[in-house]
Parts: structure tokens; sequence; C-alpha cells
């Protein structure tokens, strides 16, 4: 049975070229005859939002269907952090949003997987909170409204608001990141250690006592028995 889930995941990493494309050649059109059927602008929406229905989806029906992979759970956050990247770099070279601002949302994507890696790597799984749930809408939302307002520039001040809002639920989410991070596996790891510590230690004085038993001379050895096992004068 094909694992619809990882297709649906892989179709949304080959959407990204796709999605650069369309925002970054902006004389994109598609005519039928002398009527403008689709412009580059409509067509990046399209594709974006086709892209974030797969990231939906793929969660849903690797779940309902217990399809749940190794290699799925690794594209998954890979072809998330692809997708929002992209569109908001291809949105920042079309002069539509701050370099700032979108190095600091793409920043935090990279330090959030960076705890996860190590919490993962120490045997827990760091769930996404619902802070993160929601900076993923609002990110969505946001960066649609940038899309738009190439057509309708009068929508721009509303999209900024919706980044700025991503900005805030992006730096809380990450905070929440960082407090489970340090709640869960640095308390777990500084445990270990203390206890790999201490066994250790335990492991030291075992090895010098047994030294210390192996120099010792025994009793056969002592100058009384020598003497006593030696043949008679006479």
């Amino acid at each position: 049975m094909t694992n619809l889930p990882n297709l649906l995941t892989l179709i949304r990493i080959f959407l990204v070229p796709l999605l650069v494309a369309a925002l970054v050649q902006q004389r994109f059109r598609l005519h039928w005859g002398n009527t403008l059927l689709l412009a580059n602008d409509f067509f990046a929406v399209l594709v974006f939002l086709a892209a974030a229905a797969t990231d939906l989806l793929d969660g849903y029906l690797a779940r309902r269907w217990k399809q749940v992979t190794t290699v799925g759970t690794l594209l998954d956050p890979i072809a998330d952090k692809l997708l929002i990247s992209a569109a908001l770099i291809s949105l920042v070279e079309i002069r539509l949003l701050p370099a700032w601002l979108v190095i600091l949302i793409i920043s935090r994507e990279f330090a959030v997987s960076g705890l996860r890696s190590i919490a993962a790597a120490e045997g827990f799984t760091i769930a996404a909170g619902e802070l993160g749930k929601s900076k993923m809408v609002f990110q969505v939302v946001a960066v649609t409204l940038v899309m738009l307002s190439i057509r309708w520039p009068a929508i721009r001040p509303y999209a900024l608001a919706g980044m700025w809002a991503v900005v805030i639920f992006a730096l809380a989410s990450a905070i929440d990141y960082f407090r489970k991070f340090w709640r869960k596996v640095d308390t777990t790891v500084k445990l270990r250690r203390r206890h790999e510590l201490i066994m250790m230690e335990r492991q030291k004085r075992r090895l010098r006592k047994a030294a210390k038993h192996s120099v010792l001379p025994s009793e056969s050895d002592s100058p009384g028995s020598i003497r006593g096992s030696a043949p008679s004068a006479r």
C-alpha cells in the first residue's frame, strides 16, 4: 500500500521551487486569447496554499491510517521549513518584507529544530504546543496576505500586522520550547551524569581496594612460616 502521507510530504518539497519561481518571476502570465487567466501572484498563492494543505493533511492521514514512519517523521519538518523559508526569502527578494524580520523567523525555526533533535537524541519527544500551532496558522495567513498585497497594495498594512503577529507567536513558542527542553532534558542529563560520576567513583574505590589486597603478603610467605618449615639441624 502506498504511503500517502509521505507522498504528500514529498509533493510539498517539490512545490517549493515552483513557489519561488512564481514569486520571483513576476512577468509570468497565463492568457487565453486576450483574457488573463492566471498571474504570478495568484499562482504563487495557489501553490503556497496547496503546500500548506498537504502539511495539514499528511499528519492527519498518518495518524488516522497508522502510517507514521521514520522517513515521514524526518521529512515533514524539513518540508515545512523549506516551504516557509522559501516563501519568506522570496518575499524579501521582491521587497515586500524586511530582511531582519525574515531572519528572526527562520532563526527561530532552526533553533527549535536543534532543541528537538537534542531531545530526541536523549530519548525525549518535545511535541508542538498550542503556541507553535497558532504560530503556524498565523504564518500561513500572514504570508498569504503578503502575496495578495502584490495585486492589492491596500491590504499591505494588514499583511505586515499579520507578520508581526507571527513574530510574537514565534518568540513565545520558542520560549515555550526552551522551557520544555530545560525541564525535561537538561535535568535528566544532569541526573544521569551525576549517577555516572558516582558509579565511576565507586569503581575507582573497588580498584584501589583490589590493588591494596594484591600487594599484601600471604600467610605462606610470612617469615614465621618459612622458619617453621626449615629442616632440623640434627
